[in-house]
């Protein structure tokens, strides 16, 4: 399985995502928004992007998760 193209930490379990929201004027260039809904796994891909949104302090957040 490939890596994500995009992570993404976040502070809250449900997050929009347009495939543009960074991108600045790249309304045209996403896809229609999406609210996904962060699961027990900590983490949610957006189906029509693939980015990934992680949870910050949940189980998949490589940053917050092993207490350091």
């Amino acid at each position: 399985m490939l890596p994500p193209p995009e992570s993404v930490r976040v502070t809250t379990s449900r997050v929009a995502c347009d495939g543009a929201t960074d991108i600045p004027g790249g309304a045209a260039l996403g896809h229609p928004r999406v609210w996904l809904e962060i699961d027990e796994k900590g983490y949610v891909d957006c189906g029509y992007c693939d980015r990934r949104f992680i949870l910050i302090g949940g189980p998949a957040d490589p940053e917050g998760a092993s207490g350091h």
